[in-house]
């Protein structure tokens, strides 16, 4: 890289977080349960990585040519208590090699910042489950109801620039495992927007977003990164 990287900004669900897909299922599960049937890869081909309302809304107008926001506020509601509730039993894990990528990139003096289409008060509770400590074990977070702008638009890595001081984007890196993480940091003009193929989309899926690169591991970002950096 020319510039010195200064961030990498890390999806949660599928990327950093193994959570076996919990919150699809649950989101598919609360919009069935409004009368429909729709298969979990098409849940995950409309709404992964997307604030979940959008994923929502995206799933009814995609696959029922659907537009009530009323039904959607019904939706959200329904998932939202059914997602507290699975995640009080279901097993949250760090991806593989998430906390020995963070150590690395710490001791490289580069910030790690979470970012996710959740709420902060969900993204809380997988980061309380799993353990992790902001300022600890990540820098920081930045969820989909500290921005007024949604995925793919860059407002969240923005967000991340202005707290840590960073002016220039090409110092930041974006990884994700949707394809609308890698238009996210495609739009905030990163440096590199990776895919990386542990969680919701295929390599195929992720190619269509013509990302820098795809990754099967987080610590395959080391590769890229100059241990001098």
């Amino acid at each position: 890289m020319e510039k010195q990287l200064k961030m990498v900004v890390f999806d949660m669900a599928g990327t950093t977080v193994n959570e076996n897909n919990v919150v699809y299922k649950t989101l598919r599960n609360a919009i069935n349960e409004a009368g429909h049937n729709f298969s979990l890869d098409e849940v995950l081909a409309e709404g992964a990585g997307k604030e979940k309302k959008q994923a929502i809304r995206s799933v009814l107008k995609t696959y029922g040519n659907i537009e009530d926001e009323e039904l959607t506020q019904q939706i959200y509601g329904n998932f939202i208590t059914q997602l507290t509730a699975a995640y009080a039993i279901e097993d949250i894990l760090p991806q593989p090699n998430a906390i020995e990528l963070f150590t690395a990139l710490k001791e490289r003096e580069i910030l790690t910042v979470l970012n996710t289409g959740y709420d902060r008060a969900t993204a809380q509770s997988i980061i309380d489950k799993l353990g992790w400590k902001e300022g600890v074990d990540f820098d920081g977070l930045v969820t989909a109801s500290d921005v007024s702008l949604n995925r793919p638009d860059p407002a969240m890595i923005h967000f991340a620039m202005k707290r840590f001081n960073i002016t220039d984007s090409a110092e930041v890196v974006k990884v994700g495992d949707s394809i609308i993480d890698i238009e996210e940091g495609q739009n905030a003009g990163c440096s590199l927007s990776i895919g990386i193929t542990t969680g919701a989309h295929t390599a195929t899926q992720l190619e269509s977003a013509h990302p820098d690169m795809i990754i099967g591991n987080l610590i395959d970002l080391l590769l890229l990164i100059n241990p001098k950096n």
